[in-house]
């Protein structure tokens, strides 16, 4: 069976869906869903993906590194959400910045 294609709308969707049934959004929430939170736990999970390459060139075991890949992307699309960046837009428009972007120069486009 082929797998289930999603767009970010529809990845972001479920996401909400599943902060929601936790309760996350609550004003007395343990783990207060706000920008900064969530940058931080964003930047956490991409530190947890290097570890999968600290003193190697691949990673040992793919079925952990895709996880916590999903944990990456889960975290940006909520920073995203509560943010209120359209995500698929912002993606876009990046891709277009970098088409005209020099990359072996000092440029200060980032």
């Amino acid at each position: 069976m082929p797998a289930v294609r999603l767009s970010i709308p529809e990845l972001t969707e479920r996401m909400q869906t599943f902060v929601h049934s936790k309760s996350w959004y609550a004003a007395e929430s343990k783990r207060p869903q706000t920008p900064k939170n969530l940058a931080i736990s964003l930047s956490l999970e991409v530190a947890e993906v290097l570890e999968h390459f600290q003193w190697r060139e691949e990673t040992l075991d793919k079925t952990k590194l895709a996880a916590e890949l999903a944990d990456v992307t889960l975290y940006l699309l909520q920073l995203a959400s509560v943010s209120d960046i359209d995500l698929e837009e912002a993606v876009l428009e990046k891709l277009k910045i970098n088409q005209t972007r020099e990359w072996d120069t000092n440029s200060t486009v980032s």
